[in-house]
This record gives C-alpha cells, sequence and structure tokens, in this order.
C-alpha cells in the first residue's frame, strides 16, 4: 500500500506497508492480531500471528535459507520456514555478511556549483571563510585531569546575563587525553579537539590542560594552529590549582565575550550550510518516514552546493554498494570501502560483529539485524553524488553528499562530525532520543507519531505523518529543510532549550 493512501483510521487495506514490488513482507503501520485479515499489494492474508507496530509480516511462502527482502534489498535469510501470515523477526530470521560486485562510476562527476539565486540565511562569517551557525565561547580539557575544572569554568556564568550575541560559555569535558597509546589514538582525539576548537560555531576558546597528561596543550597552541588570537591556553599546574586556574580562566574569557558580542550575524548563501545527518534509537519505521524525508532535504542541499554529511559507518553494511555506485569517481568508492574494511579490522580486533549493532530498543522497534538497519539509514543520504568521503573528525570540505567514518555510537558520532566542521546536526529517532551538542544546534526528528506524542519536549518534527497518512516523504523533507534554515538564523531547538551538551571523542586504543 502506498503511504499516500494510507488514512485513518486502520483498515485491512491500510494496516500494513509494502514498500517494494520485490519485497516478500510487508511492515505492520498499526498493531495487527493474530486471525486479522490484511491486503496490500493486491494479496489478502490471515495473520498466524500478532505484529507489533513497525514488525514485518510474510506476504508469501519462505522456504529455510531463502532471501528476505525489504526496500528491494535481501537483508536477511530464513532460519526456518516461513509462512504467509506469520510475524517475521529475529526468531526466524538469519544474519549473514553479504559479499557484493560492487559497480564502480567509471568517469568523474564535477561537484555541485552554488546557484546564482537561492536561500539565504544569517550567520557569523570566519576569518577562514566558514560561517557559524551560533557563537560560543568553548572551555575544552585537553585530558580528564582537567574536565573537573573545564566544567567549574562554564558552571560559573550559569544565570550571568551574557550580550545579546553571545550564546553561552560551554564546557567540553572528556575521558581521554592521557593513559592512552601515542599513535592514532591521540592523532585522532588531537584532530577532535582541534575541530573543537576551530570550529565556526565557536567565537575564542580556551584549551585547559593539567599539565603533565599525554596530549599537551603546546599541540593547539602552535605557529600553524589557525585563529590563534582566539585560543589561549592554560594548565592548573602552572596557574596555581582549580579555583586560581577558574579565576584566571575568567579573566582571559572577559575579553573573549566582549569581541563576540561585537560580532553580528550577516547573510550568507545557503551552500554555506554544513549539515551533520545521525539516526539514533531507530525503529522500523525510521526507513519509511524520518529518514527518506532527510534524504529529501539532503537533495535540496546539494542541489545549493551545500553539504549534507551521512556518518555512522556500521549503519551502512549491506547498503554499501548502492553508495559506492553514486560516488563522484572511483577513488571516492575505493575509499568508501577502505573505511569499512578497516572499521572490520577495528571490530575483529575485540571479536566484535557488525550485527552487534542493532541495540535491544532497535530490535523492539521492529529492527532485525544490521543489514535491515543499514538500508534504512542510508535513506538519509538522498539520492545525490557521493562527492567525498572523510576520515572521523576530519575537516569537510566538498560540497554535496559526503560520507564521514564515525561509530554507530551516537555520542561519538555526533562528536565525529562537529569536529569535522559541521554548523548544524539534523537528527531522526523512532525509540526517542534526547541527545545534543554543546556548540551545534541539533534538530530532533520523530519517526512516528506515537513517540513523537511522548516525547514532543525533546522532538522537533514529526515525520510519523507519512505513515500516518497525512503528509509525503518530500513535505516532511522540505519542511525540515525549511526548519534548517531558521535554526542556522538563530532559532532555537528542542535539544538547545533543554541545554542538552553530550561530547564524547571516540577511542580507539588501548588504556595504559
Amino acid at each position: 500500500m502506498s503511504l499516500v493512501d494510507i488514512a485513518k483510521p486502520p483498515t485491512a487495506d491500510n494496516s500494513a506497508i509494502h514498500l517494494n514490488a520485490r519485497d516478500n513482507i510487508a511492515v505492520a503501520r498499526v498493531p495487527l492480531a493474530k486471525g486479522q485479515t490484511i491486503r496490500t499489494s493486491g494479496r489478502e492474508l490471515t495473520l498466524a500471528d500478532a505484529v507489533p507496530p513497525g514488525h514485518k509480516v510474510a506476504l508469501e511462502a519462505i522456504a529455510p535459507g531463502g532471501g528476505i527482502f525489504r526496500y528491494g534489498q535481501l537483508m536477511g535469510r530464513a532460519r526456518v520456514a516461513i509462512e504467509p501470515g506469520q510475524h517475521v523477526h529475529v526468531h526466524n530470521v538469519a544474519f549473514e555478511e553479504i559479499t557484493f560486485s560492487y559497480e564502480f562510476p567509471t568517469g568523474d562527476i564535477a561537484f555541485p556549483a552554488a546557484p546564482a539565486t537561492g536561500p539565504k540565511w544569517m550567520g557569523y562569517v570566519r576569518e577562514d571563510g566558514r560561517v557559524g551557525t551560533r557563537n560560543y565561547i568553548a572551555v575544552v580539557a585537553a585530558s580528564n585531569c582537567a574536565a573537573h575544572t573545564a566544567e567549574l569554568i562554564a558552571r560559573s556564568y550559569e544565570g550571568q546575563q551574557l550580550p545579546e550575541n553571545v550564546d553561552g560559555v560551554v564546557a567540553f569535558p572528556h575521558g581521554e587525553g592521557c593513559g592512552m597509546s601515542i599513535g592514532p589514538d591521540t592523532r585522532q582525539l588531537q584532530r577532535t579537539l582541534t575541530g573543537v576548537l576551530q570550529h565556526p560555531n565557536v567565537s575564542a576558546a580556551v584549551i585547559l590542560g593539567l599539565g603533565c597528561e599525554v596530549n599537551q596543550i603546546d599541540h593547539y597552541l602552535g605557529a600553524d594552529a589557525p585563529r590563534t588570537e582566539r585560543l589561549t591556553g592554560m594548565t592548573l599546574q602552572n596557574t596555581g590549582g582549580t579555583r586560581a586556574t577558574v579565576n584566571k580562566a575568567r579573566e582571559v574569557i572577559q575579553g573573549m565575550i566582549e569581541r563576540a558580542a561585537a560580532e553580528n550575524r550577516s547573510e550568507v548563501p545557503g551552500s554555506k550550510l554544513v549539515l551533520g545527518t545521525n539516526c539514533g534509537g531507530s525503529d522500523s519505521f525510521s526507513g519509511i518516514t524520518a529518514n527518506p524525508a532527510l534524504g529529501y532535504c539532503s537533495d535540496l542541499l546539494a542541489e545549493i552546493a551545500a553539504t549534507s554529511v551521512l556518518a555512522e559507518t556500521t549503519e551502512i553494511i549491506g547498503a554499501e554498494h548502492l553508495l559506492v555506485k553514486r560516488a563522484r569517481n572511483r577513488a571516492v568508492g575505493e575509499k568508501l570501502l577502505e573505511m569499512i574494511a578497516s572499521y572490520k579490522a577495528y571490530l575483529n580486533r575485540f571479536g566484535g560483529s557488525f550485527d552487534d549493532n542493532p541495540s535491544p530498543g532497535n530490535k523492539e522497534g521492529g529492527l532485525t539485524n544490521i543489514l535491515e538497519k543499514s538500508l534504512g539509514a542510508v535513506a538519509k543520504a538522498g539520492t545525490s553524488t557521493l562527492t567525498e568521503v572523510v576520515d572521523y573528525a576530519e575537516r569537510i570540505t566538498a560540497p554535496g553528499f559526503v560520507f564521514m567514518n564515525t561509530p554507530g555510537y551516537d555520542p561519538a558520532s555526533l562528536t565525529g562530525l562537529a569536529a569535522g566542521g559541521c554548523n548544524l546536526i539534523c537528527f531522526t529517532t523512532g525509540r526517542g532520543s534526547a541527545i545534543g551538542f554543546p556548540t551545534i544546534p541539533v534538530v530532533k526528528v520523530a519517526t512516528n507519531t506515537s513517540m513523537y506524542k511522548r516525547m514532543s519536549d525533546n522532538m522537533d518534527i514529526n515525520a510519523g505523518r507519512i505513515a500516518d497518512g497525512e503528509e509525503s516523504v518530500q513535505s516532511i523533507g522540505r519542511e525540515i529543510f525549511d526548519m534548517l534554515f531558521r535554526v542556522a538564523s538563530g532559532e532555537r531547538t528542542c535539544a538547545e532549550r533543554l541545554g542538552h551538551q553530550e561530547f564524547v571523542p571516540w577511542k580507539i586504543g588501548p588504556m595504559l
């Protein structure tokens, strides 16, 4: 049943969603009872099992080992014989890693060009040409040993009236920076913190260390570090301890606030938007409503040479062949596969599997394995050309659709996107997520109306109206697009109003 034909109340004709002609399953839009009759795509079935909303029901007999298809793609194989009308989920679906024959591009597609006219927004233009959607003072801990003091500095401004153009003084505490191997892990942390310190949403920053940690603050203060006039470093050991450091930092930050107060928003082209996309607490509706709508928005951004960044390497497994086919050239497609191979080696060191990714909540929401989850997750990237692939926290420079190598763990993924320079983040969720980021507005999109109503304080947009038959993927995609421009110009998101400030760098190495 086409989504546009669904209407309330539920009937035999609109209670299940058949997404692709190749699919041998349908997705329950509402709770389905054992013995209930449904009709979809010319089939009439009497259900052999009760099927919760978002879960799958078999439309035809599937032999043991037979393929199970969703979105027109293989998502698993039957463990046992599955009869029409039976519930299809973890109890009767086997996971297998699929080997693809990749279709690489043969030419070289040009980057999207900014149109002569198009949407504008009001932002803070920085010296390097990037544009901030916010104007913060950041206090970044170089290590866990300075994390508490960084938080004390930021908390000392709570309740203090700041100038209108200053969004706040925020801390970036974390648990890394010492007791870590010197090499890839240290370099990744330094790349992450550098991205936070130099972010266009940050007017000025303090890098705060203890003094003897592995991650020395000198790394951020050298002659080659850009925007050094906006960055001050200090350590607790040299400044006199916790209280003295709080007082000294406040003296420095006062000058930063005065400078930030004099900075004003100015009109900039839509191409200056760099959107990070993420999904968390996903459910089966994620790939039907919110993710495709965000994908439509991503395509709109690509059309104006803005940037939309897909993340979460663990959640493209089983769908990577679809992205390789869309690469700007063969080198970009091969780089994506290199990221996957590197991530697989990383998991193998710890005996892990990509299929460990779906959480209990994902499965309760109807997602059976990582293949099904990935096929729905990549919908956030729309249909436009994959222009570039970057590693975790690397600076994003290409317009259009970009991929970043991040974990599926939401706080670490958002941290990588932020460090790469995303000045906005759009986060889709089905089970419900309350995540945010200290210096970047996070727009939350609910995949279903039930959760949107339960967590309306955390949700900005209800994409569940697509499954309810009230809106289309395109109309919700346009709603997201329009809201992004309002938020970029200063409108506050739910996560901002609630004060969410999650920040978790990705630790990849051993603890020493």
